[in-house]
């Protein structure tokens, strides 16, 4: 099983990614020091929230144009969630464009810019999300507001 530092590692696979693999553990390291404090341990024995900073800071290891997001909060305890999500702000303000699929509407709409609401597959809502989170429809049926 691998360890941290070998999860990191095998983000800076491609060519580009090796000639700045020390800058950019480093920058993965101060963004996530949980990962520092843990890069000799096995990858498998982290939290779910520590994987999932593993698997962002892995992400981020390629120096990416765009880091998806698929469901990053799912199956995790909500302090941690609020955790995540904080962590993952931190990582927009580094430049990174980021699209997130998330079902957590409250705090998906914190973070981001624009947001596009699915509903059995189909488009039912789009636009700032600043402006769709004053939506009375989206503060019923996903806030709970």
């Amino acid at each position: 099983m691998l360890t941290v530092a070998d999860n990191l590692k095998m983000g800076a696979y491609l060519r580009p990614a090796r000639h700045v693999y020390a800058e950019s553990l480093e920058r993965v390291f101060a963004l996530f020091p949980v990962l520092a404090e843990r890069r000799r341990q096995r990858a498998g024995s982290l939290s779910g929230g520590e994987q999932q900073m593993l698997a962002v800071g892995r992400a981020l290891m390629s120096r990416p144009k765009l880091v998806l997001l698929d469901e990053p909060s799912m199956g995790l305890a909500p302090v941690i969630v609020l955790r995540l999500f904080d962590l993952i702000r931190r990582v927009r303000e580094e430049g990174y464009t980021i699209l997130v699929v998330e079902q957590n509407v409250r705090q998906v709409l914190k973070l981001v810019d624009r947001a596009y609401l699915l509903e059995a597959g189909h488009l039912k809502m789009e636009g700032r999300a600043a402006e769709l989170a004053d939506q009375d429809f989206i503060r019923k049926a996903y806030v709970g507001l």
